[in-house]
């Protein structure tokens, strides 16, 4: 009969791994922090305040384009479809984005839906390909420049129509 042995890592071992993982914690970046400050009563204000300043700056910028109007291939204030809306809001913060929906949901870091963040992107299926995609803002809310005749407006992810064309959501934005 053989005997299995567990090893268990020496004193020297674990140190020398947390050593290494906080130089590479170190490595992430720079990107300064914004402050937050968190009403212990408002749980929901902890899981939606935006951390990477420029989740709350593609946020920030697409709050302020509501209104603005839909128009097919739009991608400056004059007028966005909804790629347009993406890729300008995270130009705006500083991040590139390709410009359809079908690419921004291929090269994105994909996201579990159950943990989106403000900024994070919102997939959906309309006619049996990805063809539509919002800006995640926190509270099950999103923005988009839903289709002609209409302007840049919010929506919520758990209405009838939405949800069930929900197919995935993704974030060009670090994890924080």
């Amino acid at each position: 009969m053989r005997k299995i042995i567990a090893a268990h890592p020496t004193r020297g071992t674990v140190v020398l791994l947390t050593l290494a993982a906080l130089a590479l914690a170190g490595c992430a970046g720079n990107t300064p922090r914004q402050a937050v400050v968190i009403d212990p009563g408002n749980a929901d204000q902890a899981r939606h305040s935006p951390i990477n300043p420029r989740r709350g700056d593609v946020v920030s910028r697409a709050e302020e384009l509501l209104g603005t109007p839909y128009r097919y291939g739009g991608s400056n204030p004059g007028g966005f479809d909804c790629s347009g809306l993406v890729q300008y809001t995270h130009a705006q913060a500083g991040v590139r984005v390709p410009r359809v929906a079908r690419a921004q949901r291929r090269y994105a870091r994909q996201v579990p839906v159950s943990r989106l963040k403000p900024g994070d992107l919102v997939f959906f299926r309309l006619e049996g390909k990805t063809d539509h995609v919002g800006i995640y803002v926190g509270d099950g809310e999103f923005i988009h420049a839903p289709s002609s005749g209409k302007r840049v407006s919010r929506a919520r992810l758990d209405s009838v129509y939405w949800r069930p064309r929900l197919i995935g959501a993704g974030s060009y934005l670090t994890v924080q």
